[in-house]
């Protein structure tokens, strides 16, 4: 249908907690079909609303066989640790070393309203998690020690030939 623009960091709505879903209707399934054009347009694996600048509880994944539409998501249930590099579509894809939980559960709507709950390991679960954090108003940058997040903003701010 449509690639969106790609809000990034410092972009207001990526700081802020998401608004939930309330509309399951063709409205949202028509955003959903936008949100996978634009996710692999810029050849990413997961694309949550805020990062096209619209304050909602909403993200579209298709990583490792898993491809989904989660409303509304909650991880409901964490195991085991990972220590791999993690990049962000609204972070000019630089990446950094993010440690988190090996498995995930996900709890969420599809977009008919409808709950489902999926279980992930590994880069799927790190995809959940990320994608889950950006409805929550975190990025990937707030997980890494404060000199670390430093180091990659920079760099991000270089290739963006900002001052």
């Amino acid at each position: 249908m449509a690639i969106r623009k790609i809000t990034e960091y410092p972009g207001e709505v990526l700081g802020k907690i998401g608004q939930p879903v309330t509309k399951f209707d063709q409205e949202l399934a028509d955003l959903c079909v936008d949100m996978f054009d634009t996710m692999y347009d810029a050849e990413g694996v997961g694309l949550a609303a805020p990062q096209i600048g619209l304050n909602l509880r909403l993200f579209v994944m298709d990583c490792e066989g898993t491809k989904l539409i989660a409303a509304n998501p909650e991880i409901i249930a964490t195991d085991g640790e990972q220590s791999s590099p993690e990049g962000c579509l609204s972070v000019g894809k630089v990446p950094a070393v993010v440690v988190r939980p090996m498995n995930a559960t996900l709890r969420a709507q599809d977009e008919k309203g409808e709950w489902f709950e999926r279980e992930a390991s590994g880069y799927a679960a790190r995809a959940f998690m990320h994608e889950t954090d950006h409805c929550n108003g975190t990025l990937f940058i707030d997980h890494l020690p404060k000199l670390r997040r430093e180091m990659i903003l920079k760099r991000f701010k270089k290739e963006k030939n900002w001052k």
